[in-house]
């Protein structure tokens, strides 16, 4: 695993326990005890995390949300991502959005984009296009998941599956070539099996650091992706299983 995905699994842990200890962290990654702490400087100069006595805990969550936090890991190659996948957006598309990130970056870049609709079940998407947009806009909502900043129930799958768009855009944790597209949260897997096959195509935003990253649970098959759009080429693995199920994979310049 590459420090990305490190930092992505370290900010995940956090938002699980609260706090861990470098021993922990070292071995759940099977890294050294001084790699550990590399990666938590990093994270501590994001401002995502503050160091204590043997560990690792989150900034005070009533300065910056997880989601936040989150927000700021390996930004630059979410942007390059979603720069590119917005060039793919057309006027009086449908467009569905997932809570990711990525998603997010995503919405900054298609705020100029006539005439779409757009459905979503992330308040921080809603809240970005509802200020820079004139998309119409609709809020899969329910139970608000805190952390993630979204809604991934039963009542938020129904509603998105009103609509039939012509894009379904998502982000996961980790793509695997033998399972195909993984989250840690099974609540937000879920989610997004009810959701993406009722659209007409299915976009997943994945930086490199997801490719052969560690996921609990699968999201997607396969099958179900037509496109992913990423920052870096992908190992000969995933290259593989993409060609082999007819995904597409577009590079970001």
């Amino acid at each position: 695993m590459n420090q990305t995905a490190r930092l992505d699994a370290i900010l995940s842990a956090l938002s699980d326990q609260g706090s861990c200890t470098i021993a922990d962290l070292a071995a759940a990654f099977a890294v050294s005890e001084e790699t550990v702490r590399r990666d938590i400087r990093r994270l501590e100069q994001d401002g995502a995390v503050r160091k204590v006595h043997g560990g690792v805990r989150l900034r005070d969550r009533r300065a910056e949300a997880p989601w936040r936090q989150r927000l700021n890991v390996n930004a630059e190659a979410k942007k390059q991502i979603a720069a590119c996948a917005a060039d793919l957006i057309e006027p009086g598309m449908t467009l569905l959005l997932d809570s990711s990130t990525t998603a997010f970056w995503m919405a900054r870049e298609i705020a100029s984009v006539t005439n779409l609709t757009v459905i979503t079940n992330s308040l921080e998407t809603a809240g970005e296009l509802s200020a820079t947009s004139d998309a119409r806009l609709f809020l899969a909502g329910g139970a608000v998941n805190t952390t993630y900043r979204a809604a991934f129930g039963a009542e938020a799958a129904a509603y998105a599956n009103r609509f039939v768009p012509d894009l379904a855009i998502f982000s996961i944790v980790a793509i695997d070539a033998a399972r195909g597209f993984l989250d840690h949260e099974p609540e937000e897997a879920e989610y997004a099996r009810a959701v993406l096959p009722n659209a007409r195509k299915t976009i997943c935003l994945a930086d490199a650091s997801k490719f052969e990253a560690p996921g609990r649970i699968i999201a997607a098959e396969w099958s179900q992706v037509d496109l992913i759009v990423t920052d870096r080429t992908p190992s000969p693995d995933i290259a593989t299983a993409a060609r082999e199920s007819r995904t597409d994979i577009l590079v970001a310049d």
